[in-house]
This record gives structure tokens, sequence and C-alpha cells, in this order.
């Protein structure tokens, strides 16, 4: 009988009693197709280390009024800033992803902010337990320096607890809220993913997208995420109506018969902005840490061969580089 380290409860629509799935969805390939995938052949070759395209950014101390600000601090870190609130997404300001300091994918690029420049940090949203969203060391930092609320799916609190003993955590399942501030509601919602931090946890832990609702516009965040028919998308747009702001992974998809469940393509994150019904787009997950095998700067193009033939202004979905900042239009 295998235990899970992180969660018991309730056999649910995604939960067997031991692990977490996708429902209608693609299991994780295995070992066996792991190996096959790297013994491919095809990884392009990044470069070691790059400069930052638009320097170090310096995040205001808050943003108010109608503002909505992004800031991307590189992969799938960000930070966001509405109504008065500092929100990181994913952070990390390590070196390497990765269980060990001195092996695993290293970052091309600095972060886009300076841990010591970052405003009083508010919130911490952490989407899943994979080594390149879920950083224990940055979330240790970030707890003694601002002693922020956490908040991530179910299971993924044990992890953090263990590496940050005193940390203020809520877990969430999909479909339950936590209220913020005052108008400020933050949503657990499905994506289609998996979970691991070692070789016997696979799905132990749960993954999420977040719905952030404020006075001044909805905003749809996934970390990871495969396509999956565009279900999750369009039970979104139909449950929250639109949004403001979508925040879509476009990189880390080849080779695609072994990403496709788990990493969307830039023409695939295109079609779920539009299903999604969002005004604007932020890209994030490319660029930083080399994962899988297309060329760093290939998700860029992709996009914008995507939203051309879609006929969709590129100004509306950006995608973000490490220290890169867009004040995202509010349109009434």
């Amino acid at each position: 009988m295998i235990k899970n380290p992180y969660f018991s409860g309730p056999i649910s629509d995604h939960f067997d009693g031991t692990r977490f799935y996708n429902p209608g969805g693609i299991l994780p390939l295995g070992f066996a197709d792991v190996l096959r995938w790297k013994l491919n052949g095809q990884k392009s070759r990044w470069p070691k280390r790059v400069d930052l395209p638009s320097g170090v950014a310096v995040p205001a101390k808050t943003v108010d009024g109608n503002g909505l600000r992004v800031t991307m601090i590189g992969h799938a870190s960000i930070l966001i800033q509405v109504c008065g609130l500092n929100i990181l997404v994913d952070p990390v300001w390590s070196e390497r992803v990765s269980p060990v300091s001195f092996a695993g994918p290293k970052r091309v690029v600095e972060p886009g902010v300076r841990f010591a420049e970052l405003p009083p940090i508010d919130l911490v949203l952490v989407t899943h337990n994979h080594y390149d969203h879920l950083d224990i060391k940055t979330l240790d930092r970030l707890h003694h320096a601002f002693h922020p609320l956490f908040i991530t799916p179910l299971g993924n609190d044990r992890i953090i607890h263990k590496g940050v003993p005193l940390a203020n955590i809520k877990a969430v399942d999909w479909g339950d809220h936590v209220d913020i501030a005052e108008g400020v509601r933050i949503t657990a919602e499905p994506s289609h993913h998996w979970s691991a931090r070692g070789m016997n946890d696979r799905c132990m832990a749960l993954w999420a997208a977040f719905v952030i609702s404020t006075p001044v516009g909805r905003i749809y965040h996934i970390g990871d995420t495969g396509f999956h028919d565009g279900i999750n998308y369009r039970a979104a747009a139909e449950k929250y109506g639109d949004f403001r702001l979508a925040i879509l992974p476009i990189g880390a998809y080849e080779p695609r018969w072994f990403m496709r469940g788990q990493h969307q393509n830039p023409e695939e994150a295109v079609e779920g902005f539009q299903l999604c019904k969002a005004a604007f787009a932020v890209g994030h997950h490319f660029a930083t840490f080399q994962l899988t095998d297309e060329p760093m700067m290939e998700p860029v193009e992709h996009l914008a061969e995507a939203l051309s033939k879609a006929g969709i202004a590129k100004e509306r979905f950006r995608p973000l580089r490490a220290g890169e900042v867009f004040d995202v239009p509010f349109i009434r």
C-alpha cells in the first residue's frame, strides 16, 4: 500500500485516495519515455548566460487605483501589483531549479528584480511543487523578509512547512477561495499538469491555476498546463465571464509527443487566450531555464506567428522576459 506523505482526504473527481489526476486527461509518461526523449539528440544549444534585455526592474512600493502592473522576475516567477497588494507567483531566486545545488537546470539570466529591491510582499502563490515553481530556499527568504501569506494547492503546504516551519500557509483544493482584502479573492482552478519532488511521490500533491478577482478586473494565472482541448479555458470563461489579464505559459513544449500533456505551446496559448475571453495576456515560462528541446527564443517567435495568424494585435499578448514590466490597460 503506497502512502501519500503530503495529503490525506476524501476521494474526489481528481483524487483517488492516494494520487491526484486530471479528469479525462493525459497521464504523465514514464521512465522509458523520459529516456527516449533525453536520448533523441534534438536538444538545442542555449547560451550559458545572457544579459537582462531591459536591465533590472525596480518595482514601485504599491500600485493603486485602476493600475495593474506585472513585472517578470524570470521563467514563471512574476510580481503582480494590483489594489495596493504585492503578489509573487512561483518565486525562484536560486541559481538552479533542482533538488541539489550542484546540478540541474541553471538560469541563463539573472532575476529581473533584485531580492533586496522587492516591495513588501503580501501574498505568495505557489502553483505546484516542481522545482522551477516551488523553491524552498526562496520561500524561506520571503518568509523571513516579509511574513507573507502563502497559498498553494493541497499537499504542497506539507512540503513548504518542512522547509519553512513557521510560514503562514493556506492549502486549497480546486474551487476553494481565500479572501485577501475587500473585493480581492484568490480562487484555485484546474490546470492540466502533474507533480513530483522525487522518484516516489508523483501526483501526490495537487497542482492548480489561480484566479485573482479584484475590483479592477480579474486575473487568470496558469503556472504550467497542457492545453487539454481547451476544457479548463472554457470552464474559466463560463464561470467568471472574462478577464482583464491572463498569465499563460508559452515555453518548454518540445518534443510535443512528450510535453503536450503538461506544457502547452504558443499556438495553444493563443487559443486559450481567446477561449478564456481575456483582454490582455502575458506569456511566461521561457528564456530562463532550459528544460526542454526548443531554442531559447523560439516561443517568442512562434507566439508572434500565432497571434498574426489569429488576427490578434501583438500588444494584447506580451511575452515578458526577465526585468520587463507591463502596465495592463484598464478597460471599463
